[in-house]
C-alpha cells in the first residue's frame, strides 16, 4: 500500500484532533481510527467514524436508560443468546463507517450488499490514480474445475509469468491512454495545450477493472456481521476476503463481545437442513448411513460429511 505526502498528513491531522464527549466510545477502536489498515498492493481500510458498543446492543435488547450494574458475563451471555437466536434490532444500534479502497471488481462484488450507506469516489469529477491490483504469485490460479466461481491449481513458471505480464500491460497501456485522452498533466504526461482533453466521465471507460477505486461505506453492526459472514468465509473470492479479513480486525476492537459470538455462532458454524439433521441422529444411533440411504442429493452429502469431517465416500 502506497500514501502520498498529502495523505498521510491528512491522516496525521485526524488523528491529532481530540474532542469532548458524553457519548460511550471504545479505547481500543479510538486507537484505530483513520489508520490506513493495508490490504493487497494498494488497498487499505480505514475506520473513519462509529457508534455504539457492546453495552448499546445490551442496552437495545434491554430497553433500559443506562448501563446497570449487571456483570460483563451476565452482558456477554444476553450478547450470545441474541446471536444464537438470530435476533437482529439490538446489533441493528451499533455503525461503523469505513473508509476503503478496493480494485473496481471487488467493489462490484461488494456493491453487492444493498443495506450500507455507499459514497465512492467519482472519475467523472476526478482523476483515478495510476494503481491496479495484480496478484501475487500464490493467489494467481486456473479455473476451478469442480466450481465454476472458483480457483483451482496455482499457475507456475512461464505460464504465470505470461498472465502478470498481460495483466501488468494491458492495465499499463489503459491507464496510458485514459491520461492521453484527458490531456491532463500527471504520472508520466503532459498537457497539451493545443488540444482540448476528453471529458473525464467518456475517458473513464477505458479503464481496466484492476484500477484503484474508493468510497466511504457505513453500515450497522447486525448487517456487517452478514457482509463478513458470507465475504470474509474460507469460500469467498481472496481479493474481497482480505477486506473482510481486514475488517474483522477492527470489529474485535470495537465491540469484542459481540465478534466472539459472530466467530462461535456465525463465521465459525454451519447450518444443517431438517434431512441433514435427521442423519446426524442416525449416525450418532449407530445406524450406517450412506449416501443412497441419507435422502441427501451428492452436493447435500458431500458438505455435510465435510463439516462433520468426515470423508464423502
Amino acid at each position: 500500500m502506497r500514501l502520498n505526502e498529502q495523505q498521510q498528513a491528512e491522516i496525521d491531522a485526524a488523528r491529532a484532533q481530540r474532542a469532548t464527549t458524553s457519548r460511550p466510545t471504545v479505547a481500543a477502536l479510538e486507537e484505530l481510527l483513520f489508520q490506513a489498515i493495508p490490504v493487497l498492493d494498494h488497498g487499505f481500510v480505514r475506520v473513519i467514524d462509529y457508534m455504539g458498543d457492546d453495552a448499546a446492543i445490551v442496552q437495545a435488547a434491554r430497553v433500559s436508560y443506562g448501563r446497570g450494574t449487571r456483570r460483563v458475563s451476565e452482558d456477554a451471555g444476553l450478547i450470545r443468546y441474541l446471536m444464537r437466536h438470530r435476533h437482529s434490532t439490538p446489533f441493528e444500534m451499533c455503525e461503523i463507517k469505513y473508509h476503503v479502497k478496493l480494485p473496481i471488481f471487488v467493489a462490484r462484488q461488494w456493491i453487492r450488499h444493498r443495506t450500507a450507506n455507499v459514497n465512492e469516489y467519482s472519475a467523472r469529477y476526478s482523476i483515478l490514480d495510476r494503481e491496479f491490483y495484480l496478484p501475487a504469485p500464490e493467489h494467481l490460479a486456473a479455473q476451478s474445475v469442480a466450481n465454476r466461481q472458483g480457483r483451482g491449481k496455482v499457475l507456475a513458471g512461464e505460464e504465470a509469468a505470461r498472465v502478470l505480464d498481460l495483466l501488468r500491460e494491458d492495465a499499463t497501456r489503459c491507464y496510458d491512454h485514459y491520461a492521453e485522452m484527458l490531456n491532463e498533466e500527471g504520472d508520466g504526461c503532459a498537457r497539451d495545450p493545443s488540444r482540448q482533453g476528453l471529458a473525464r466521465e467518456l475517458a473513464r471507460m477505458n479503464l481496466t477493472l484492476s484500477t484503484y477505486t474508493q468510497w466511504y461505506w457505513k453500515i450497522d453492526l447486525y448487517n456487517l456481521f452478514h457482509f463478513l459472514s458470507l465475504r470474509a468465509d474460507a469460500h469467498a473470492q481472496y481479493e474481497i476476503r482480505a477486506y473482510a479479513e481486514a475488517m474483522l480486525g477492527t470489529v474485535a476492537a470495537w465491540v469484542p463481545i459481540a465478534q466472539t459470538a459472530f466467530l462461535d455462532y456465525r463465521l465459525g458454524s454451519v447450518t444443517l437442513s431438517g434431512q441433514m439433521l435427521t442423519v446426524v441422529r442416525r449416525l450418532l444411533a449407530g445406524e450406517a448411513v450412506d449416501q443412497s440411504t441419507s435422502g441427501l442429493n451428492r452436493r447435500e452429502w458431500a458438505e455435510l460429511m465435510e463439516a462433520l469431517g468426515r470423508a464423502a465416500e
